[in-house]
């Protein structure tokens, strides 16, 4: 079975420290925020082995660029295939209640 590198940009790393901090500061649940961090990391990390089982996001242009969506508790995580050379980039982590199509345009690629 081919084996991926998976990289996270820094904007979904981004994305991951807002989602902890609000989660931290905002809930005042650190325990849920470490939790939630753990899960999604261990998500993205299983993105390794067979990255192409999650299916396309719908928004477009985004599905016409390879944009996967896959589905972590309440998050969205964004990611595209590089096969050429075994790599996914994850580009985005977005709660699931805010407008995708808008949140979306302001995803950087790299």
């Amino acid at each position: 079975m081919k084996e991926y590198t998976v990289r996270i940009t820094r904007q979904a790393r981004d994305h991951l420290r807002g989602i902890k901090k609000y989660i931290e500061e905002e809930l005042l649940a650190p325990d849920a925020a470490k939790n939630t961090i753990e899960t999604l990391k261990k998500e993205i990390k299983s993105l390794s082995k067979m990255p192409e089982r999650i299916k396309l996001t719908d928004e477009e242009p985004w599905r016409s660029e390879g944009i996967h969506r896959m589905r972590v508790k309440n998050y969205y995580v964004y990611f595209w295939i590089d096969e050429d050379n075994a790599k996914v980039q994850v580009t985005s982590v977005i709660y699931v209640a805010r407008d995708q199509a808008t949140q979306l345009e302001f995803m950087e690629l790299e």
